[in-house]
């Protein structure tokens, strides 16, 4: 049994380790949620897994149970398809990411969500929103000349680098009018602050954790837009209100039901 967090506990969060915004998000939001300092450690010493595609590191980690607590899995997804679930046994799932994945896991779940939607609550303050589209590649895509060639010859595009800081990316994507992004994160924290966004191809990526997140919010997303196709997008690309908005309250809402309360120093944080 776990003991009552305090403050001047730091919370003990494990996160990939890639230059991936989506990825050192999760401190901030974590941060934010629980009302507590967080330090990042290795799998085996983690209290906390969040943001990210992080049940195949779960899966690896915890095929033998550890002494003491389980970690607990706050909005995790899973990247690939997994087909042995001995280990779940091993964790304290209190929400997943997406549908899909519950299904997979076998896990029996009516409510999910993915903790980058707290975004503008970890980041705070960002610029007003300019006539602008954003492009968010894959992290591992960066160096595709194609990308780079596409953002240059179109003043309407505007290339937002997913290996940045947490807080720049973030702001870049909510100042923008739209946002089209092979990363995940991209389209969550497009989601969040409320920009319309579009799904870009990427590449080498599987596809599953894109359409387990959208199920989540019940979003539409069948096909992303292929890199050459972004141009002709750019100037009839939607700006207005999203269509699930009350999917991402939903799943946001969700979120803050399911964070563990053991993990939480004071009250709950709320929102609107």
């Amino acid at each position: 049994m776990r003991d009552a967090a305090t403050p001047a506990e730091p919370l003990k969060l494990h996160h990939w380790g890639a230059p991936n915004f989506g990825d050192t998000l999760s401190r901030l939001v974590v941060e934010r949620v629980s009302g507590r300092r967080v330090v990042v450690v290795g799998p085996r010493q983690a209290e906390l897994f969040a943001i990210g595609s992080l049940m195949h590191v779960a899966a690896k980690h915890f095929a033998v149970p550890r002494p003491g607590p389980r970690p607990i899995l706050w909005g995790t997804g899973l990247l690939n398809p997994i087909f042995r679930r001995e280990f779940l046994d091993n964790l304290d799932i209190r929400i997943l990411r997406g549908p899909v994945g519950a299904a997979i896991c076998r896990v029996p779940m009516r409510a999910f969500g993915d903790p980058g939607l707290f975004a503008p609550e970890a980041i705070g303050p960002v610029p007003a929103r300019a006539d602008r589209v954003a492009v968010v590649p894959h992290h591992s895509q960066m160096a595709d000349p194609a990308i780079a060639a596409m953002v240059a010859r179109d003043p309407r595009l505007h290339l937002v680098d997913p290996r940045g800081a947490p807080e720049a990316v973030c702001a870049a994507i909510a100042s923008s009018a739209h946002v089209v992004s092979a990363s995940l994160h991209g389209l969550v924290v497009a989601d969040a602050y409320g920009v319309p966004s579009t799904w870009m191809d990427p590449a080498e990526q599987g596809r599953m954790k894109y359409l387990d997140y959208a199920a989540s919010i019940g979003r539409p997303l069948l096909h992303p837009v292929a890199i050459d196709e972004v141009p002709a997008l750019a100037p009839r690309a939607p700006t207005g209100p999203l269509p699930y908005a009350e999917g991402i309250a939903r799943a946001r809402e969700a979120l803050l039901t399911h964070f563990p309360a053991e993990l939480r120093a004071g009250a709950a944080m709320t929102v609107a």
